[in-house]
């Protein structure tokens, strides 16, 4: 599987955590780039933004069984009861996977810019496979979340 890892040296100013709604935890970029190995050639600007798509993008999917929980006397994810086959801690993982994926899906549909010679369309091709796969994760984060299978499939 191919991945983007941005090569270059030049640091990023620290940014501040990005705000939620309370329910979920706020998002700190600092960790986003460790996780994904993102260094400072992406701007802080960029990461936040796409760290904050992605916050709306996982956050309006979850609303539902976010409300439930809310309805069921959890006002944050600390306090959803976790199933006993599951670890600690796992919603929390769970909904971090699908921002950090979504906002990772984000960037590299965005890398392109930075390259459009014909080495650069070849690299934004590849490029695409790696974007649906952080996509797909976070697909796949969202429905453990929600207790769903991670595909539906249906007979015509």
């Amino acid at each position: 599987m191919n991945s983007f890892v941005s090569t270059g040296t030049t640091s990023s100013p620290a940014s501040e955590p990005v705000r939620n709604n309370g329910f979920w935890p706020d998002i700190v970029p600092a960790d986003f780039r460790d996780s994904h190995r993102l260094d400072g050639t992406i701007t802080a600007v960029r990461v936040n933004g796409a760290l904050l798509a992605a916050i709306a993008t996982v956050n309006r999917t979850l609303r539902e069984w976010q409300a439930r929980q809310v309805e069921a006397g959890h006002t944050t994810i600390d306090d959803v009861p976790v199933p006993i086959w599951q670890a600690p801690g796992v919603y929390q993982g769970l909904y971090q996977r699908a921002v950090y994926s979504t906002a990772h899906a984000s960037l590299i549909e965005r890398y392109p810019d930075y390259d459009t010679t014909n080495s650069g369309r070849d690299r934004a091709d590849s490029l695409t496979d790696t974007a649906d796969s952080y996509r797909r994760d976070a697909v796949w984060a969202i429905a453990e979340i929600e207790g769903r299978p991670h595909c539906t499939i249906e007979l015509i």
